[in-house]
């Protein structure tokens, strides 16, 4: 009974991506065949719109390189440029390719091997990341759809929840980061957080351009609440790229940005599409510069790694 439990959970996690990935594809052909417009959305879009998109990404990935560099100067270490660029490549690649949680997992063991830094403090400061993802998400939802005393009032919340989470975290593993100690400064936490707040802002920029090609006529605010709850599906990424999860969300919560359906199924089929090429371009510029050679990818141990 126990190795059926084990069994079970083991395999969980796959048979729900594959589960989400199936329901995602059939629900997409069903309503496009039901509502065969939103496929002239797509195909009327001018050409120049995708490249804009894609390079946005290349600016949505360079704030990606800057939060990497943030967070590990939280712990006083220093990451060159072409090994920062390599790194959120490759992560990036794999995360969205590879087999559950790829990203994280080559992410934690890299910096364990090549950086020193042990599991619970890399997962101390993704956390601290995760905390400004979450606070300045929920900061665009409620800007706009709720009066501005609901607002002051959830923001410090949120951001208290997530200042508890943290210290229980930090405390409850003081022992198992050794010697890893992170420097928790004003300076050190507020690259982190600008860092986050400009990847966020290309993220709506995206959204703005691809939101308005498929023909929405949203305002600022409803930008804002449909990148913020698009955000969110971030924190319940079982697909890659959370394909399915996030346009369940923003389904789900049209009554706060206001967007119609066909819309939101139209802009995620271009951005899936944009991200993708984008994806394509960084695994050439992969390939092109030898990523596996120059960060020892053989030599890293990729099970699942204990603390140091």
């Amino acid at each position: 009974m126990v190795y059926f439990l084990t069994s079970m959970k083991k395999y969980l996690k796959p048979i729900l991506t594959v589960t989400i990935l199936a329901l995602t594809v059939v629900s997409f052909i069903y309503y496009t065949h039901k509502h065969p417009e939103i496929v002239d959305r797509i195909t009327q879009m001018p050409p120049l719109t995708l490249v804009a998109i894609v390079l946005l990404y290349g600016v949505w990935f360079i704030w990606l390189a800057l939060v990497t560099r943030a967070s590990l100067h939280i712990y006083k270490k220093h990451m060159g440029l072409q090994e920062n660029f390599l790194f959120n490549a490759y992560s990036s690649l794999i995360n969205f390719f590879g087999p559950g949680q790829s990203g994280p997992l080559f992410r934690g063991a890299y910096l364990k091997k090549r950086h020193s830094l042990g599991i619970k403090p890399y997962i101390f400061t993704l956390l601290i990341y995760y905390a400004f993802y979450g606070v300045i998400s929920v900061l665009m939802v409620l800007i706009g759809t709720r009066p501005w005393w609901q607002t002051a009032l959830l923001v410090p919340l949120a951001a208290a929840g997530s200042v508890v989470i943290l210290r229980w975290y930090k405390n409850k593993n003081r022992a198992k980061m050794g010697d890893d100690k992170p420097f928790l400064g004003g300076i050190n936490l507020g690259l982190l957080f600008g860092a986050t707040v400009f990847q966020l802002t290309s993220q709506v920029a995206i959204f703005a351009i691809e939101l308005h090609n498929v023909g929405a006529h949203a305002s600022f605010s409803q930008v804002l609440a449909y990148s913020g709850v698009a955000n969110m599906a971030l924190f319940v990424a079982l697909t890659p790229g959370a394909i399915g999860i996030r346009e369940g969300f923003l389904a789900f919560s049209q009554n706060l940005h206001h967007i119609g359906g066909n819309t939101i199924v139209a802009a995620n089929v271009v951005d899936r599409g944009a991200y993708l090429v984008f994806l394509g371009i960084l695994f050439l510029l992969v390939i092109g510069l030898h990523a596996k050679d120059k960060l020892q990818i053989k030599q890293l141990n990729l099970k699942q790694p204990k603390d140091s």
